[in-house]
């Protein structure tokens, strides 16, 4: 990544998307009635929203290009810090929730970290090593409150009376 412009596009979109699947998270708890865990989902949507507001307050003044979604340059199919979909369940608990979180913003620093590192662009590189410092005291808040979660039976799970699927 060689352009400014093109840098903050990317964490613009990075934390947009974390915010849309961490509300998207929560509305599925509350469908299910896992209320402890969707408000654990609507702070983290909230925390990323205060990080993109940041970004955005970086990047204002800057012509941000509009890129489609095959140019973002993710190592995956989604950027960094959006929840995989595969690893929730409607019976996750607080543990599963903060440690989903937790596996989010280690990406997310690796990914600016990464990006801080090859960068060629003086200003690319310090805005990244920026977002990446900030990413890891983020990985460090959350690595403390996930030290007070106890961790789940391992039947967690199981539901005696799970949803029914009509056809």
């Amino acid at each position: 990544m060689t352009e400014v412009a093109n840098f903050l596009a990317h964490a613009v979109a990075l934390e947009a998307e974390a915010v849309e699947r961490y509300d998207e998270l929560a509305d599925a708890m509350e469908v299910h009635n896992n209320m402890e865990v969707a408000d654990l989902f609507r702070q983290l949507a909230k925390f990323s929203r205060l990080h993109l507001a940041e970004v955005k307050e970086t990047a204002k003044g800057v012509d941000l290009p509009h890129l489609k979604p095959w140019e973002y340059q993710w190592h995956a199919a989604e950027g960094p810090e959006s929840a995989p979909v595969e690893r929730t369940h409607y019976r996750m608990t607080p543990y599963h929730c903060i440690h989903l979180a937790l596996a989010n913003e280690r990406r997310g620093h690796q990914y600016y970290a990464d990006l801080a590192y090859k960068a060629t662009d003086a200003e690319v590189k310090k805005l990244a090593q920026q977002f990446a410092d900030e990413e890891a005291q983020h990985v460090v808040m959350l690595e403390k409150w996930a030290a007070t979660v106890k961790e789940p039976e391992a039947d967690w799970d199981v539901d005696f009376d799970p949803p029914a699927v009509t056809d």
